[in-house]
Order: structure tokens, then sequence, then C-alpha cells
């Protein structure tokens, strides 16, 4: 029994160390800071000619014009629209997406990129570091060789181990400067339904097709993480062509290096809930609303407003996360807010519709790691074309969910309840 004691505490010991190595990483992150409240009067509606410019104001979006052409819903539909996105470049193809994993999903587009290297056509890919860390490096060995120009944004530095944290949520691609596609959807079979979460149905989850100015904009934006990741910016025309201004009006917002100050995923999310009239319509495979956006959600439905969210059930390759999202259901719930939980697979769309006429859609998600975190990507409009698309989204999600109760919700195990404690211990992080 006397030899046990040591070992104890040695053990003890350890964990102690470990659990103050995590606060110290919390304190220094800023874990345990205030947050911006973006408290707002007098928002003008999504109806109103003033909304584009204040909404652009207190996000630090850009504004610029342009439409949707395309519309793909779904694994099959998106695949099978990047790749012939890419057969039809004559010139440039620029692409940038957070998370690839091994499958003929990576494969395809692989062989796709690769072929139009060799044919003469620049090909530039941003991939996350941390995301596509499941491909092997043959994989990028293989394209590098056919002449594809692949550049890892945020590789771990020793010099700066906390700055790892921060990752490129971004999904983009633009062909010859004419046309850009953006979405939400990885290059992976996860897409499919071939997960790790044991569904049988692809991934729910859209993209479309942007043409206009907006495009030159998206370009520029790549072109700032190219320059992130020591690429050379090239700004000749055959990358930055002009679309024509009589097309709806887009605000681009970047949320690039985003802080607690300066986060203008959540400036634009929050401000948009505030200005709305009839409806507000979020959907976030995660959704992990602070305080304050709860609150801007229930004054809305207070207010008349229709407010529905649409997120993912049990079916999460994120489960831990959604124990913690069920945990705030309660002031949303009790409010009489709807919550949709999808049921056939895992719920990937993200898209916030006001009022039948406005739609912000993108990268990001309703949490922290979005809106404090991540380089994200989304585009705000009133093109009615891609607002009635997702509309038709949403419905169509909603029919496939189950609505939560508030008797349900109340009824969640004991230990779902802990963990979600535990897990919103670290909401800031996730």
């Amino acid at each position: 029994m006397t030899q046990l004691f040591p070992l104890l505490w040695w053990i003890g010991g350890g964990c102690l160390t470990a659990i103050i190595g995590v606060f110290v990483i919390l304190y220094f992150r800023g874990t345990f800071r205030d947050r911006i409240e973006y408290k707002v009067q007098n928002v003008p509606a999504p109806q109103d000619a003033r909304f584009s410019l204040a909404l652009a104001s207190l996000s630090n979006s850009v504004i610029t014009s342009g439409r949707s052409t395309d519309f793909w819903l779904e694994a099959e539909e998106i695949n099978a629209a990047r790749l012939e996105a890419v057969r039809s470049a004559k010139h440039t193809i620029h692409f940038e997406t957070f998370f690839m994993t091994p499958g003929y999903r990576a494969n395809d587009f692989a062989a796709a990129i690769a072929e139009k290297a060799q044919a003469g056509v620049n090909v530039q890919v941003i991939v996350d570091k941390y995301g596509v860390k499941t491909l092997p490096q043959r994989y990028w060995r293989r394209l590098k060789a056919a002449g594809v120009e692949v550049r890892f944004f945020n590789d771990f530095n020793w010099r700066s181990p906390i700055d790892y944290f921060a990752r490129s949520h971004r999904k983009l691609l633009i062909i010859d400067g004419e046309f850009a596609l953006i979405g939400g959807a990885g290059v992976s079979d996860y897409w499919d339904g071939r997960d790790n979460i044991r569904g049988t149905h692809p991934w729910y989850d859209f993209e479309t097709r942007l043409e206009g100015e907006v495009v030159a904009v998206l370009e520029g934006m790549f072109m700032q993480h190219w320059t992130y990741v020591h690429g050379t910016a090239d700004l000749s025309t055959t990358v930055s062509h002009l679309g024509a201004s009589s097309n709806p009006t887009i605000l681009v917002t970047a949320g690039d290096d985003p802080s607690y100050r300066s986060a203008s995923v959540k400036a634009l999310f929050q401000v948009s809930i505030h200005a709305a009239r009839q409806q507000v319509w979020i959907a976030s495979p995660y959704f992990l609303a602070d305080k304050n956006i709860r609150i801007a959600l229930v004054d809305a439905k207070k207010r008349g407003v229709d407010v529905k969210i649409f997120t993912n059930g049990i079916r999460s390759d994120k489960r831990f996360v959604y124990f913690a999202s069920c945990e705030q259901y309660r002031d949303l719930l009790a409010a009489g807010i709807e919550i949709y939980e999808y049921q056939p697979s895992m719920m990937h769309a993200k898209a916030l519709l006001l009022d039948s006429c406005w739609l912000s859609t993108g990268s990001a998600n309703f949490d922290p790691r979005s809106f404090f975190h991540n380089d994200e990507l989304d585009i705000s409009t009133s093109d009615i074309c891609l607002v009635k698309h997702v509309e038709k989204i949403f419905l169509q999600g909603f029919a496939k969910s189950k609505q939560v109760s508030f008797r349900e919700w109340k009824k969640r195990p004991l230990w779902q309840r802990a963990l979600a404690k535990i897990v919103l211990f670290f909401e800031s992080q996730l």
C-alpha cells in the first residue's frame, strides 16, 4: 500500500498541472473577457433601401453587386457542378477550402485540377492545414507534380503555437475570374453519407454560383489569403473582371482574423436579427448562440417575428457540441421559438433568412469558432432567385426534422446535461 501513495501523488499532480495549464491557455486566449453586445436600435428593415449600407457598416462588409445563376443541393449535385466548373476553366482556377478527407471525392477533384494544370491553366489552391490532416503527403505531391500551386493555411509554428487555433473555414471556387461557387461543403465522401456518424443519407448542404462584380471582390479576398501563405497576388485583368452593375446588391463579409472587438460575422448575424420584421430563419449545423444573440431572438419573437432554428439532431459529427447546443434551448423554447433537428443525416447548411427578402449564407456557423476564431466568408443579398432557393431548402428540411418540444427537452438524460455543462465551460473555443 505504501508503494501506491507515490504513484497516486504523481497522477494527482499530473492532473492538477494539466488543469492549470488548460486554464492558463484559456485565460491568455481571452476566454473569460467580456464580449461586445452589439446594442443597436432603429435598425432599418431588410426591405429598406438603407439596410444594406447599415449592415455593411456594422459588419465590416464590402458592398458590391452580383447575382446567383445556379444552385445545387447535396453532395452529388455539388460535386458534379464543381468538376464541370473546373473543366470549363481556360485561364485560372482559384480554390480554397477547410475540410478534405481521403476518398473518391478528393481523388476526382485532384484529377480534374491536375489535368487543367497540365493543360496550362494556372491552378492555385489554399487548404487549411488542420482540416486536411488526414490526406497523405503523396496526394499533395501528385498535385504539385502536375503544376498545381498548393499552399497550407496556418501550419503549426512553434514560435507562436497558440496561433494554430485559428483556421480558414472558407469554401470558395473561382473560375477565370468570371464566376464563383460558394457554399458550405468540403471535399469529402462524408457529404455522401460515408461518414463517422452512422448516417445512411447524404449530408444536407447546398452551393450556389455567383456572377457579376462580386466575383472580383471574392478574387481579392482569395488573393489576400494567398499572400498570407507566401504566395504572390496577381491582380491582372484576367482575374479581376468587373460585372454588370445592374445586378442586386451583395455584401461580402470576410470574417478575416476576427477578435472579440472585430467579430464581423457575429455583427452581421446579430444586427440582421434586430432588423427582422416578419421572419428570422436560421440554419446552422452547430448552433451555439451566446446570451446576447438568444436575447435578440427572444425579443424578435416577442415583437411578432416568425423565428425558426434549423440544426442538427443526434446524427452530428460533433455530438458533444450537439449536447451543448441543446442545453441552451431553454429560453428559446420558453419564448415559443421553433427548433427543428434534422433526422436523416448530418445537416450542414448555413443560412440566415430575413422576411423572405434577404439572405446571408456561406461558410460561417452560428457558433463562437466562426465568430471569433475562423476566417470565414459569407455573402448577403436580396437576390430573389437565391432567396427562394434557400427558403425551399428550409421548408424541405423542416419536413424531415423533429421539432423540439419543451417537455421533451426537460426529459434529457442527466448524463447529457452534465456533459453539456462541461462542454459549455469551453464554449468560447467551440
